[in-house]
């Protein structure tokens, strides 16, 4: 397909505001997301979750102004959008709930020095996680955190009369249909906000029902820009080998997305693109956690939307990154995300972290189909469900491991390195 807007091309001001939007919005719902779902499965106040998806908000928005003009050596210059990542919401919540935010920023702030040290090294990291590796962790990311979608769908402790009643699960299921349904009819632009369109839709058919508190939006400030530590921040160094461990994973993917960008963008990545793409993505990562804002990462759906529009300009996407900062200093636009009901999130939840195993899934059938594979798959897999569904199998470690282990994701992803890197391959399990 012809290129309608070449990636240095500057289309005229009204077409280049209409395909900001349209990225805009098929990457709000993620970003606005995460921060909603770690703040309320780790049971932050509605005032701190509307910080957490402001400060989300306006980082995004910096990081991808970043990536797309670039600034010296920072910055891979391709119409690439920044946005809180989902890879990293499962040990977020462990983290939370364990050890509180300011672990959580923390451990972010000094993972991300990770991701600017690795892109310097970049042929190693991708050894150590080809998609054997990959796809497990993806796909353990999203089965370790589908309870918190069950929970939600509750909305009240687990053997309270109030849990999981008719009103709830029909908002859930109703909020699913219109995702399912907008995803699979519709095209474009509209398929891609199908995540954004289930919540509004949920949220409209909850008002009626009694199950929307808007004291939120009333209290929240009109503008407001983001406040360095915030929250504060604090060293553990379970939680740092947690999310740094998913950092790694989220480098690799960030790679594969940078190229197929280049790709739809009919430009070949030259000598140190990646390399600053990479240390846009970490100092990103460390200024959003210097300001409580959820780690960062290339959105693939924006990936897509250039190949399908063809609209490679890299200034349109520059504008979607103001939009987003404009998002980000206007609390009641964060509050009004928070008033939206658990159940709708619930039901919302089932798809998103759904289609976060789906892309692990996806990974792994790119692997070789081996019984050498087959034991790196089944293994890893195993041993992270296994600490999520049943947490006493570390009741006699010692506290510093229990830690680190409690995290499916973290241990399956420790299994998974492992065995890959020890276990002999054979010339058929060769990626």
């Amino acid at each position: 397909m012809e290129l309608l807007y070449q990636l240095d091309e500057k289309p005229p001001y009204g077409v280049t505001l209409f395909l900001a939007i349209q990225h805009m919005l098929a990457s709000i719902g993620g970003i606005v997301a995460v921060p909603l779902i770690a703040g309320s499965a780790i049971g932050l106040p509605p005032q701190d979750i509307v910080t957490l998806i402001s400060a989300s908000l306006f980082v995004s928005g910096l990081v991808t102004i970043v990536q797309c003009i670039g600034f010296k050596q920072i910055g891979i210059r391709l119409p690439v959008v920044m946005g809180s990542s989902f890879a990293f919401i499962g040990s977020i919540i462990a983290i939370g709930k364990t050890e509180g935010l300011d672990a959580v920023l923390g451990a972010a702030f000094v993972g991300s020095f990770l991701v600017v040290g690795s892109s310097f090294y970049m042929s190693y990291i991708r050894k150590l996680f080809p998609n054997i590796v990959s796809g497990v962790v993806v796909t353990l990311i999203g089965l370790t955190i589908l309870p918190v979608a069950m929970n939600w769908i509750g909305d009240a402790p687990q053997g309270h009369s109030e849990f999981a009643t008719l009103p709830k699960i029909f908002l859930a299921a109703a909020s699913l249909a219109v995702v399912i349904g907008v995803s699979v009819f519709c095209k474009g632009v509209v398929a891609a906000s199908s995540i954004i369109i289930g919540l509004v839709a949920g949220y409209m058919m909850a008002i009626p029902l009694g199950m929307v508190d808007v004291t939120q939006i009333g209290e929240a400030n009109w503008v407001a820009a983001p406040m360095p530590l915030h929250f504060g921040m604090s060293f553990s160094i379970p939680a740092i080998i947690t999310i740094s461990l998913v950092y790694l994973v989220v480098v690799a993917e960030a790679t594969g997305d940078f190229m197929a960008l280049a790709s739809n963008c009919r430009v070949e990545l030259k000598g140190n693109d990646l390399k600053k793409g990479l240390l846009a993505d970490g100092l990103g990562s460390t200024f959003g956690s210097f300001f409580s804002a959820m780690p960062v990462a290339s959105f693939s759906q924006n990936v897509g939307i250039v190949g399908i529009s063809g609209v490679a300009s890299r200034f349109v996407v520059a504008v979607t990154g103001c939009l987003l900062v404009l998002g980000g200093l206007f609390p009641k636009f964060a509050a009004l995300a928070v008033t939206v009901p658990k159940p709708v999130l619930g039901g919302v939840g089932f798809v998103m972290f759904g289609m976060i195993a789906y892309a692990g899934i996806r990974m792994l059938m790119k692997a070789t189909d081996s019984r050498r594979n087959a034991i790196v798959v089944c293994v890893a897999l195993a041993s992270g469900l296994a600490v999520t569904y049943e947490p006493n199998l570390l009741r006699h470690f010692p506290e510093s491991l229990k830690l680190v282990f409690h995290s499916g994701i973290t241990t399956g992803t420790l299994a998974a390195v492992t065995l890959n890197l020890i276990l002999p391959m054979s010339k058929a399990s060769k990626e």
